[in-house]
């Protein structure tokens, strides 16, 4: 039976131009080049400058993606970014990134779930394109995570960057068969009472402040190993694939020894993961599409690849998504 599914057209991505090595780090904290690669497998992290906004990192992103799905910005009637440092507090950034890339219809809206984030976005995104109210969307992943860290926690400062990511999906008539291109299954969950293990102390309703990052690093690990695990799996029962059946294995880029845990615990070999931690950092909603991106460009990406992405954020949020390329 013939049914709708949301096609990956394009991908694109943008990191801003300053890096920020270890040994840059080492300079503002008590920490070392190989305290930092032994603990998460970071090298560096792209850093945005002074003026430089969340929206200005999605809309690039977005612009890159629009051009390889061959799609003008005004055949697309979605916008929804995921982000976790929005420009302003309202309006949506996804709002600002609509008026920039020149999208004058539908609508545009932003999605909080912090690192989970852009699974969060497609999974909505998909279903609305799934029920017909909107034919084409951009998702964009995009965060500028270093104005809410506190440089001189070298627990927390040393894991994150900036960056941003975005896909194009179309509307497109399937067979309803194991083959269908596009998004196959999306699942999201999330458990409130984690909260305090990763959060930001700060907010316009609580702190009036924007807040700084903070985090329970063991506990964190503890947790994402077996929540995300558990989510994949549910993911590819509802599909009826099996693990070696998947051909690359996006995950969130948060920690090495996290991905090596999951990897090795659904059995999905080295050679099918995307790694670009070593050089991103953890990005956040952004880290997803950046990776999708570096896989483009490095052509592990080719039509008809069965493409599996994860994540875990604060709150806990978490989710999986299967797609064919």
């Amino acid at each position: 039976m013939a049914v709708i599914r949301s096609v990956i057209r394009g991908v694109g991505a943008y990191l801003p131009k300053r890096v920020m090595t270890n040994d840059d780090l080492a300079r503002l904290v008590d920490t070392s080049d190989a305290w930092i690669r032994e603990r998460t497998g970071i090298e560096q992290r792209h850093i945005a400058e002074e003026g430089e906004y969340t929206s200005d990192l999605g809309v690039a992103a977005s612009r890159q993606a629009l051009v390889r799905a061959g799609i003008d910005p005004i055949d697309i009637d979605l916008v929804v970014c995921a982000t976790a440092t929005p420009d302003r507090t309202f309006p949506a950034t996804a709002v600002r990134i609509q008026s920039d890339l020149g999208v004058t219809k539908g609508a545009a809206f932003d999605v909080q779930a912090v690192c989970s984030g852009f699974v969060y976005a497609l999974a909505i995104a998909d279903n609305f394109l799934k029920t017909g109210q909107f034919k084409r969307a951009i998702v964009v992943g995009a965060e500028t995570f270093s104005r809410i860290l506190d440089w001189e926690d070298r627990g927390t400062c040393v894991l994150f960057g900036d960056g941003a990511g975005a896909v194009v999906l179309e509307a497109q008539t399937q067979l309803g068969s194991r083959e269908d291109r596009g998004i196959l299954a999306t699942r999201i969950r999330s458990d409130g009472r984690f909260e305090e293990l990763l959060y930001v102390d700060g907010g316009p309703g609580s702190t009036k402040t924007t807040g700084h990052l903070r985090m329970n690093g063991r506990e964190v690990f503890r947790h994402a190993v077996q929540k995300i695990s558990g989510v994949i799996e549910e993911t590819l029962v509802m599909t009826g694939y099996a693990p070696d059946e998947i051909d690359l294995y996006v995950p969130h880029q948060a920690n090495k020894r996290i991905l090596d845990g999951i990897a090795k615990r659904l059995g999905i070999p080295q050679e099918k993961v995307v790694l670009t931690l070593a050089k991103h950092g953890n990005t956040s909603a952004a880290s997803i599409p950046l990776a999708l991106n570096q896989a483009f460009e490095d052509h592990r990406l080719q039509e008809g690849r069965l493409v599996l992405m994860e994540a875990m954020g604060g709150g806990f949020t978490w989710g999986a998504a299967l797609a064919r390329w």
